[in-house]
């Protein structure tokens, strides 16, 4: 097996990367590293009540993608942070719109997985292969064994699929190794093989481009219509797309990839705040997608980390290309959202208040971005989340 590289998320980036600190303003323990003991038996029945669930809701009997289960990803954000939103309650709301998870009718094996992988009808095969998988074994061992077989199809479930995985990892490496913290694994690795989905023309950065000019160089899609399945496949047929994608400035060595991933998940937070409102929602995972990757490198030997930059950066430039606007938009500052003297603490109270499983997590990302750069363009990145998603509690 490859050495893995045990660093902390400070070592990696040479405290790039540390746990979120006081700001001095607002709840300071919104902002503070998060005690895990005190708050793990909260977060282990919050996975347990919603493993009973699907990874979707709302989709076909072909096994077409509904929307995605966000809860165990949210809930995890509201425990790290130690968000003051009572958890039990926000998933009493959030269980009802759920679609209890299918049976297994077709054992998925060692054998038989290439067979499987991508098939949405087979989401219950792959949670019940997943969790014999971490019931015998390292959940890193896992974890390392699949995420080079899973990378290429990380739009899966428009990049929940990876989404989903990283918020698991986040809780393991914080020291909640418990059998439902694991299990909440198993179901991410499942979500993101059984809607595994390529993202065409892919190949390794090799331009000059930092990445907030790479974003800007992104072609977009014309019309921008339909889900985003059948938006991916029509970027092959963009004739700037190949070489947009590869524009990016590539890592000089696999070291290098931490702080670039970093510096591509502040270039899209901030984008968001100028271009979100194209949709937004989906534009969300611009930035969590590649911070998903960012938070992963931790548990992965080094030697997969260039590959991780490549697909984090193909997830972001596709969604840019399949939905966001082609020019920026005005944004004004609304009653309660300031858009600017804000603080950390504030975001992380407007986004409990609100109460959005993807306002909660872009908010995450973005005091992230703000506590690595100080640019205050990332908390009103996480103000305008607030405003373009309606809130889910009052």
């Amino acid at each position: 097996m490859p050495e893995i590289v045990d660093l902390e998320a400070d070592d990696l980036l040479g405290g790039r990367l540390s746990p979120p600190r006081s700001t001095g303003a607002g709840n300071a323990a919104h902002c503070g590293p998060v005690a895990v003991d005190m708050d793990r038996d909260t977060l282990d029945e919050a996975y347990e009540r919603l493993h009973k669930m699907g990874p979707e809701f709302g989709g076909d009997e072909e096994g077409n993608n509904g929307l995605s289960n966000h809860g165990p990803m949210a809930v995890e954000v509201m425990v790290r942070r130690g968000l003051d939103l009572d958890v039990e309650h926000w998933v009493d709301d959030y269980l009802p719109r759920l679609e209890e998870l299918p049976t297994p009718s077709d054992p998925i094996s060692d054998e038989n997985w290439r067979a499987a992988l991508g098939d949405g009808r087979r989401v219950a095969d792959w949670t019940a292969y997943f969790s014999r998988q971490t019931a015998e074994q390292p959940w890193r061992d896992v974890l390392i064994a699949w995420w080079p077989r899973l990378l290429p199809g990380i739009a899966a479930g428009a990049t929940h699929g990876v989404i989903r995985v990283s918020h698991a990892v986040r809780a393991l490496l914080a020291g909640d190794e418990s059998p439902s913290a694991v299990a909440e694994l198993a179901h991410g690795l499942a979500f993101w093989a059984g809607r595994s989905r390529t993202v065409p023309g892919v190949t390794a950065p090799t331009g000059r481009l930092d990445p907030a000019a790479a974003l800007a160089s992104i072609p977009r899609l014309d019309p921008q219509r339909g889900v985003i399945a059948s938006r991916l496949p029509r970027l092959a047929e963009l004739p700037d797309w190949p070489a947009a994608v590869s524009a990016l400035r590539p890592p000089g060595d696999p070291h290098d990839v931490p702080a670039l991933l970093a510096e591509l998940v502040d270039a899209a937070t901030i984008r968001y705040l100028t271009h979100g409102h194209g949709s937004p929602v989906l534009l969300v995972h611009t930035a969590t997608a590649p911070n998903a990757v960012l938070h992963t490198l931790p548990a992965l030997p080094s030697a997969l980390w260039s590959s991780s930059l490549t697909a984090a950066w193909a997830a972001s430039a596709a969604v840019i290309a399949a939905y966001e606007p082609p020019s920026p938009g005005p944004y004004d500052q609304a009653p309660g959202s300031p858009l600017g003297g804000d603080t950390a603490a504030a975001a992380l109270d407007r986004a409990a208040g609100h109460g959005d499983e993807h306002v909660l997590k872009f908010t995450d990302t973005a005091v992230e971005v703000f506590e690595r750069t100080g640019d205050p363009d990332a908390l009103a990145a996480a103000a305008r989340v607030a405003q373009l998603i309606s809130p889910r509690l009052s």
